[in-house]
């Protein structure tokens, strides 16, 4: 199995059946990605996979062979810098108990770069897949609205 994963191309020999959040996580060593509900509707897991937010605990690692694959780790810069997006989320407050941060920053960059200035109710839109328990979701779409490019 190969597919790039965060800039760099991997090669793994595992099952393709088993879900992509395992891999990450247990193979990988990629520990940003979280595991919320397992059922797809708390968006904790969420990846981008050839630009588009997906659940990782509903794809079969199998699904991605070939493909392009980023999780939260990919959005800082090779030496461990923060993007400026992640950046935000921090001096915003919009990362509390961290469960759904790896989700809401993956979901927001996708957010900007199909659309550089949303307005707060389409940044709402944007993040209706992930839940949060901890901010109430302002300090959150506070954060967005002040990354916007």
């Amino acid at each position: 199995m190969r597919f790039v994963l965060n800039g760099n191309t991997v090669s793994l020999d595992v099952s393709g059946s088993r879900r992509l959040l395992d891999v990450l996580r247990e193979d990988l060593r990629l520990t940003g990605t979280k595991e919320g509900c397992g059922e797809g509707e708390c968006g904790a897991c969420s990846v981008l996979i050839d630009g588009e937010v997906v659940n990782s605990c509903l794809v079969a690692v199998g699904q991605v062979e070939g493909c392009n694959v980023v999780t939260v780790e990919g959005l800082a810069a090779p030496d461990g810098t923060l993007s400026h997006l992640q950046q935000t989320f921090i001096e915003r407050g919009a990362a509390q108990c961290g469960i759904c941060t790896p989700g809401m920053l993956l979901a927001t960059h996708a957010l900007l770069e199909q659309n550089p200035r949303p307005s707060e109710d389409e940044v709402r839109v944007g993040l209706a897949g992930n839940l949060c328990r901890c901010t109430g979701y302002t300090k959150i779409i506070d954060a967005v609205v002040a990354c916007r490019m």
